[in-house]
């Protein structure tokens, strides 16, 4: 991992392509500027895990839906 120290207004470059600024310190937090090209999406983490997660139960459920339904194409012949 990669640590660095930022003030505000400074910020790092990901890529060519991919810019994090530092905004603002208030208290306990920080505000980010995330620039990136509109093909890159950009999650907070806790929202990436759960499009993920939620991606791996539609892949799950789509598997056994293909044999239930490969199952009733059997039944008919």
């Amino acid at each position: 991992m990669l640590v660095l120290t930022r003030k505000i207004g400074e910020a790092i470059a990901i890529g060519d392509e991919i810019k994090v600024k530092l905004l603002e310190i208030k208290g306990g937090q920080i505000k980010l500027g995330i620039e990136a090209p509109n093909y890159i999406t950009v999650h907070r983490e806790e929202v990436f895990t759960r499009i993920m997660d939620e991606n791996k139960k539609a892949a799950q459920d789509s598997s056994s839906d293909l044999n239930r339904a490969a199952g009733l194409i059997g039944k008919k012949r």
